[in-house]
């Protein structure tokens, strides 16, 4: 009988240092969140910055139309997308409307859907009435040119391709001179 007591004993003090222990760590969890949260610095690039290039690119629309690098307007509103990414669900309300009010309308609109077609309806059935809309897969073309590594991204572009502003949130193309 006293070996049970003294295991019982001990099996309480370990239940009690682990429970220390955890909280410690949910502690130490929510400072972290907090440093994330306030962050400040520099954000890392979604894709080309502003001054630099595509490179060249050739893409069919969910429309069937041909695109390419050299047949873009001046200017063009880009945005980059992928099914399952939440900060995509959160702007791409955001990029409709801004597409919707784009001078020139949806000529001078190019919105890729980066995913498979069966989890992409949603988005192409959005961005199709405010943009051209092209569908790849990742690493495709179109990202590839753009250099695009994070979801969503956006960018303004001229004519010739080159970006004028990006970034991963439409109020970063609000310093571009064509935006104004």
């Amino acid at each position: 009988m006293p070996f049970l007591i003294a295991l019982v004993v001990v099996v309480g003090v370990l239940c009690l240092l682990d429970l220390l222990l955890t909280l410690g760590v949910i502690r130490r969890l929510r400072v972290h969140g907090e440093l994330l949260a306030t962050r400040t610095g520099p954000r890392p690039e979604p894709m080309l910055p502003e001054g630099e290039k595509a490179q060249p690119f050739s893409t069919v629309t969910v429309d069937g139309v041909r695109l390419s690098d050299t047949a873009l307007a001046d200017p063009t509103l880009l945005g980059f997308f992928s099914p399952g990414c939440s900060a995509c669900v959160e702007r791409l309300p955001l990029f409709v409307e801004r597409a919707r009010d784009f001078p020139g309308g949806r000529d001078h609109v190019l919105a890729v859907v980066v995913g498979p077609e069966n989890e992409a309806a949603d988005y192409l059935r959005r961005l199709r009435p405010v943009a051209r809309v092209a569908l790849e897969e990742h690493g495709g073309e179109v990202s590839r040119a753009f250099r695009v590594t994070g979801f969503p991204s956006f960018a303004l572009m001229d004519g010739d391709a080159r970006v004028l502003a990006s970034g991963a949130l439409l109020e970063d193309l609000d310093s571009a001179p064509a935006s104004r």
